[in-house]
C-alpha cells in the first residue's frame, strides 16, 4: 500500500499550489517511503507516495494511459489483476508492472463499473480528461481496509481534497470526512455511489444457510493464498490467539503447496511471493511474560516459522503513546490501547527488510467474537450486531491495522475480509455462530479446521498433512489484542491517565468536550492529545468510538476482560 493525495479543481493558481501540495503529500510518506510522484493537469493535482510491493522495478505513480488523459493514483493491492487483464476487451499498453495499472485501462472500457469488479483493498484517485471538462473519481474498497478522507472548503465547494490521512487536510479544509468504504465519488454530479451491495449487508436480514465447514475452510483458505502476491521479503502478524494462528497456518500451507508446484499461466492469482520467500516469518510483540508470547512461540515452534518475538516495557509503551494518536488520528480507547503494541512491533518488523504481514483482523467481526456477543438476547440480534460490527470496522480494526503498520511503510493484509469468504461467512445462519457458557466463541470457524470434528469435511489430502494447529491454540479463549500483550497494559495505561486528569477536569469534561465528550478519565487524557494535533473542529467528524453493547447488560469497558465470562476478569 502506499499514500494518496488528491486535489481537484483547486480555486487558485495551481502552479503556485503544487509546492503546498508537495508538502501536504510529504506528511503521508511515512505511507510510501520508496518513491514519490506528482502531475498537475486541468488545476487539478495528483500525487502519490510509493510503498513498492509488487512491480518494484516500474511501478511508480501516478499512473497515466499513453496520451495521459487519464491520471491514476492508487493505494492498495488488487489480487485479480491478471484476471481483469485478461478481461480487458481492447489491447492496452501496459507502462508497468504494477497490479493496480489494470484498473486505468478497466476504467477506459467500463467507467465506474471497474470499481465492483475489483477483488482488493485500494483507496484511488482518478482524473479523466477525455471530455472538455474534466472528471475525477475516487473509490475505496468494500470494508474500508485502507484509510481515505475527503476534505472541502466551504467558500469554494467546486474544490475536491482526497488523502490517505487526516493530516494531509486538517489545515486546508473546514469539513473532513471519511470516504465510506464500497463507495465511488463521481464528480460528474458530485455524489458518492455504493456499488458493493451483497446481499447480506442489511442487519435487518437474517441469514438462513446452515454452515458448511468445508466451504468456509476453502474460502479462507482462498483469500489466504491470493494475498501471497509480493515481491519483496513477508510474514505474518502472530499473537497465538485464535486468528492469527489459522492465518499464519494457511499461509504456510499454502506456501510450501505453491513452492512445490510449477508456475502456471492459466492461474488467475499472483502467486510470486510464496515462490521468491517460501520461509515463513512470524512476528509477536508483548511486555515480558505476555500470554500472546507464550502462545505465539507455541504456534511458530508448531509451523516452523523463523519466529520474531518483540517486547516492549510498559514506559516504553506510555512513551508511544502520543505518536500512536498522532498516526491513527483518533481518540478512541480500545483503538489507542491496541494500535500501540501493534506501531511497536511495525517498527521492529520494518527493521527485519519486511514490508507486507498477514493479519487476522475482521474475524471477531464476523464470527460474533468479542466477548460481550455471549450476552447477546438471541440469534437475530446476535447476527445484526455481527453485520453492524462489518460496516463499523473501517472505524476500528481496519484502522488501526493500517495506520499502526503503515505508520513505518509496512503493508497489512487481512484475509478475513475477503470479500468472497464474506459472502460465504456472512450468510451462515446465527444458529450455528452462537456462543454460550458451554460453546466458546467462534466456534465455527474452530471446528472448520479441527482434524478431530467429524462433520468438518476434510480431504485425505488435508488429513494428510496433520492439524492446522494445536488444539489447545486452536480453542484459546478470546484475548482482545490490548489484553494479550499483558494484562498489566491496560492497568498501566488507566494509571498513567489518573495522574495526568485531575477530578477537577474530569468534572469539567462537559464544558472542555462539548463534542463526543470524555467518560472517563483515559478517555478525556486521548482527547486532550489528539487535539494537540488536530485542533480543528472539522478533525472530529471522523472519530468514532468502540464500545460493546451495554444494552445487552455487559460492561462498557473495551477490555475483555471487563467482561464476565474471561477466564481473568476484573
Amino acid at each position: 500500500m502506499c499514500g494518496i493525495f488528491a486535489v481537484y479543481n483547486y480555486y487558485g493558481d495551481v502552479g503556485e499550489f503544487r509546492q503546498r501540495a508537495l508538502e501536504l503529500s510529504k506528511r503521508i510518506r511515512h505511507r510510501g517511503p520508496d518513491w514519490s510522484g506528482c502531475i498537475v493537469a486541468d488545476n487539478s493535482i495528483i500525487c502519490h507516495e510509493r510503498l513498492a510491493i509488487v512491480g518494484i522495478d516500474t511501478g511508480a505513480q501516478p499512473l497515466t494511459n499513453e496520451d495521459e488523459t487519464l491520471i491514476l493514483t492508487v493505494n492498495g493491492e488488487i489480487y485479480n489483476h491478471k484476471k481483469l487483464e485478461g478481461e480487458l476487451k481492447q489491447p492496452a499498453k501496459f507502462k508497468t508492472h504494477s497490479d493496480c495499472e489494470v484498473i486505468l485501462h478497466t476504467y477506459n472500457e467500463i467507467g465506474t463499473d471497474v470499481c465492483a469488479k475489483l477483488d482488493g483493498m485500494f483507496s484511488w484517485a482518478l482524473l479523466d480528461r477525455r471530455s472538455e471538462k474534466s472528471r475525477f473519481v475516487a473509490a475505496r474498497d468494500p470494508i474500508g481496509i485502507t484509510t481515505l478522507y475527503i476534505g472541502r472548503v466551504s467558500a469554494h465547494p467546486e474544490t475536491i481534497f482526497i488523502s490517505s490521512e487526516l493530516k494531509s487536510l486538517n489545515e486546508e479544509c473546514d469539513q473532513i470526512d471519511e470516504f465510506p468504504p464500497g463507495h465511488y465519488f463521481d464528480s460528474a454530479d458530485g455524489q458518492f455511489h455504493r456499488y458493493f451491495k451483497p446481499d447480506w449487508w442489511t442487519p435487518e436480514r437474517i441469514a438462513v444457510n446452515p454452515v458448511d465447514y468445508r466451504q468456509l475452510r476453502e474460502s479462507l483458505t482462498a483469500a489466504v493464498r491470493k494475498r501471497l502476491m509480493t515481491e519483496v521479503p513477508y510474514g505474518v502478524l502472530l499473537s497465538g490467539g485464535l486468528d492469527s494462528s489459522l492465518i499464519s497456518s494457511i499461509a504456510v500451507r499454502e506456501a510450501h503447496r505453491i513452492s512445490a508446484n510449477a508456475q502456471s499461466d492459466a492461474e488467475d492469482i499472483d502467486t510470486r511471493g510464496a515462490r521468491y520467500y517460501p520461509r515463513m516469518h512470524s512476528f509477536s510483540v508483548g511486555l515480558p511474560g505476555a500470554p500472546d508470547l507464550i502462545a505465539a512461540r507455541k504456534v511458530a515452534k508448531f509451523l516452523k516459522t523463523a519466529h520474531h518475538e518483540f517486547t516492549y516495557t510498559v514506559q516504553e509503551g506510555l512513551d508511544a503513546v502520543a505518536d500512536v494518536i498522532y498516526h491513527l488520528e483518533t481518540y478512541d480507547v480500545t483503538t489507542i490501547r491496541a494500535s500501540t503494541p501493534m506501531y511497536l512491533m511495525s517498527r521492529k518488523i520494518k527493521s527485519t527488510g519486511v514490508k507486507m504481514v498477514l493479519s487476522g483482523e475482521g474475524s471477531d467481526e464476523v464470527f460474533g467474537g468479542y466477548l460481550y456477543f455471549h450476552y447477546a438476547p438471541n440469534a437475530d440480534d446476535f447476527h445484526s450486531e455481527t453485520v453492524k460490527r462489518v460496516h463499523n470496522l473501517h472505524t476500528s480494526d481496519c484502522l488501526r491495522a493500517n495506520k499502526s503498520t503503515m505508520a513505518w511503510g509496512l503493508e497489512a493484509r487481512v484475509p478475513f475480509l475477503d470479500k468472497e469468504f464474506l459472502q460465504v461467512a456472512m450468510n451462515v445462519r446465527p444458529q450455528d455462530k452462537l456462543c454460550s457458557k458451554d460453546l466458546m466463541e467462534k466456534a465455527i470457524i474452530r471446528r472448520a479446521f479441527d482434524v478431530e470434528f467429524a462433520d468438518a469435511g476434510f480431504t485425505a489430502e488435508e488429513l494428510a498433512q496433520g492439524p492446522y494447529l494445536p488444539h489447545d491454540v486452536l480453542w484459546r479463549q478470546k484475548e482482545q489484542f490490548s489484553d494479550g500483550v499483558g494484562y498489566s497494559w491496560i492497568d498501566s495505561l488507566k494509571e498513567w491517565a489518573d495522574s495526568r486528569v485531575s477530578d477537577a477536569a474530569m468534572a469539567g469534561a462537559k464544558e472542555r468536550f462539548p463534542y463526543d465528550t470524555p467518560d472517563t478519565k483515559e478517555a478525556y487524557f486521548y482527547r486532550e492529545m489528539f487535539e494537540q494535533h488536530f485542533p480543528q473542529k472539522a478533525c472530529l467528524s471522523s472519530v468514532v468510538r468502540w464500545v460493546p453493547r451495554t444494552d445487552w447488560g455487559c460492561s462498557a469497558d473495551p477490555s475483555g476482560r471487563a467482561q464476565k465470562i474471561h477466564e481473568k476478569a476484573y
